[in-house]
């Protein structure tokens, strides 16, 4: 395992961005949404999506310079078209909005269409409450997930993200996709050469899928699914994943009257790549036109401190709260660097060859 420092890994990103044509201050908010995911520890949307983009902007189904047509913009709303530029440009233009709106209306929500893959949602929801306020996000994905009592990839991993500022050292920061695990997870597992868990993903026939490079080929072809959250029983709770997701899928399209479901594979119909036509949602709340924002921040922090400090289940050793151990692991990372295993430095060194580029000596 080697590890490279934060800024310069971060540089690294910038400049990779930059030599396929994407304009340097953009090319700043991508690095900049890619390294808050390394930072937290959440390995499989950091340096380990680089090439994804970099391989998508080379087959020509995202493009690099970003230009967002706004669609309707009125009081507290907005619907804009990212016409499959950068999503992370997207997101961090789209929330700014959203939060500068909330300033005026108390609330802010913009929604987008035709977009691409723009990180982790964590980043866009922090950048509420740094502003003292809530931040949420919405997006959906290409589709792997089955719906309940099905085995039919139809939904994506669909996330839910939901901040809020609290007292302590960190936000609340709740950042899940609404399957058992998130497609990036079981692509970081590919790259570390381990097998899927049993419990994860399943194949036509319903039995589990657990080779790991077939899941994400079977994925494709559309003959696996992975589970949505409480697996493929509704006695364990699996609508309520299925439900959740499908939630998302209708903020992520329908308000924007953007793609859903199976427009979003990425492929023209005689089997061609296509730009995935992804879909957002970003709101802001202004917790001012609430409450006092000392108030709102010290019951934030209380409840969390209560849930912390409540009674262990047998065996345990601690009780975290949504954000506490993302923020701990950024503390770790800034001093140890990034973990960079084999086959994510193949393909920094793959990018480096190709683009001319010396910056990282592995």
């Amino acid at each position: 395992m080697k590890y490279l420092p934060v800024e310069i890994l971060k540089d690294f990103m910038i400049e990779v961005f930059c030599k396929v044509g994407v304009p340097l201050e953009d090319a700043k908010i991508c690095a900049n949404v890619l390294i808050a995911s390394d930072l937290r520890g959440i390995e499989s949307h950091g340096i380990g999506r680089l090439k994804m983009y970099y391989d998508r902007i080379k087959l020509g189904i995202q493009f690099p310079e970003t230009k967002i047509d706004v669609i309707k913009d009125k009081y507290a709303t907005a619907v804009w078209d990212g016409n499959h530029g950068m999503g992370h440009v997207i997101g961090y233009r789209a929330m700014q909005t959203a939060i500068d709106k909330a300033k005026q209306f108390g609330l802010g929500a913009v929604a987008v269409r035709n977009s691409t893959h723009y990180g982790i949602c964590g980043y866009y929801a922090e950048m509420a409450t740094k502003q003292d306020m809530i931040g949420m996000t919405f997006t959906n994905a290409r589709p792997s997930v089955c719906p309940t009592n099905g085995v039919e990839p139809l939904l994506g991993t669909n996330p839910i993200c939901f901040g809020a500022p609290t007292d302590l050292p960190y936000p609340f920061l709740y950042d899940a996709a609404t399957s058992i695990s998130q497609r990036g997870k079981v692509e970081q597992y590919a790259r570390e050469e381990k097998d899927t868990p049993p419990y994860w993903a399943i194949n036509l026939k319903g039995e589990p899928q657990t080779d790991t490079k077939r899941l994400l080929v079977d994925l494709i072809k559309q003959t696996a699914s992975m589970l949505p959250i409480g697996g493929s029983e509704e006695v364990t709770g699996s609508h309520k994943g299925y439900g959740l997701s499908t939630m998302v899928e209708i903020l992520s399209s329908a308000l924007q009257n953007g793609g859903f479901l199976n427009q979003l594979l990425g492929m023209n119909q005689d089997g061609s790549a296509a730009p995935y036509k992804l879909g957002h949602f970003f709101m802001a709340i202004n917790i001012d036109f609430f409450t006092e924002i000392v108030d709102f921040k010290k019951t934030c922090g209380d409840i969390c401190r209560e849930l912390q400090n409540s009674k262990l289940f047998p065996g345990q050793d601690r009780i975290y709260v949504a954000g506490e151990k993302e923020y701990e692991n950024e503390l770790q990372v800034l001093k140890r660097g990034v973990p960079i295993i084999p086959n994510l430095q193949k393909d920094i060194e793959f990018m480096q060859a190709e683009l001319g580029i010396s910056m990282l000596n592995l």
